[in-house]
């Protein structure tokens, strides 16, 4: 997979190391010449210095034959910019923009590119961690629009005891995974949930707090 990311700063440099640790090749696109010289010398990825909301600098940077753009600069607008070219000039099939401002992530999406926010990804985590101590693990996917939740099951749990058949849970919502000392389990209707499982859900946004109070007895 060829991902072509445009951006600066450390979360630029942590997001190109660990794509090419899992094999993919990796262009970078950034203005600023001293940190290119930098990146060039820390990474195994090309690194291109320019404005990546220009046409040419994108086409420079192989953009014809990328898998996917990233547009993460500290810019909204060029951000847009950026994925509207890949998409509309170049055919990259996969371009996705970080929304500094958490409003224009929804702008982004009308506009047809795809947007994600870190303050919207952030807010939701402290949000759920401070309300359920038995979450510990949730991770937004699908630009948010889809939850993946690891929760740990107490004593007190209403589902505690029972076999997952007898478990009634809002449409949309599924038991991926159950871990038991340490033993991941894919459970079918015949599984039970035991205090201590940590159970992996998979929820929409629209039925989260349902499920949650389904599995924790508390209120979102």
């Amino acid at each position: 997979m060829k991902v072509l990311m445009a951006g600066r700063g450390k979360t630029l440099y942590f997001l190109c190391r660990n794509f090419t640790a899992k094999g993919y090749t990796v262009v970078i696109i950034n203005r600023d010449r001293e940190e290119c010289v930098h990146l060039a010398r820390q990474l195994s990825a090309l690194v291109v210095c320019g404005d990546a909301s220009d046409a040419t600098i994108l086409k420079e940077a192989g953009a014809m034959d990328a898998d996917v753009v990233l547009a993460i600069t500290p810019n909204d607008q060029d951000n847009l910019v950026i994925c509207q070219l890949a998409s509309i000039q170049f055919n990259v099939p996969r371009v996705l923009a970080l929304a500094n401002d958490p409003d224009n992530a929804e702008i982004f999406e009308k506009l047809g590119v795809s947007a994600f926010s870190t303050t919207h990804i952030v807010g939701s985590l402290i949000e759920q961690r401070a309300s359920l101590e038995q979450i510990i693990n949730l991770m937004p996917v699908g630009e948010g629009r889809v939850n993946v939740t690891e929760i740990i099951l107490d004593a007190d749990s209403p589902v505690s005891g029972k076999l997952l058949k007898d478990i009634i849970l809002p449409k949309n919502a599924l038991v991926a995974v159950v871990i038991r000392s340490n033993q991941p389990i894919v459970p079918r209707g015949d599984n039970d949930l035991l205090a201590g499982d940590r159970v992996v859900l998979i929820t929409l946004p629209e039925n989260h707090g349902a499920v949650l109070k389904a599995f924790t007895g508390e209120r979102k």
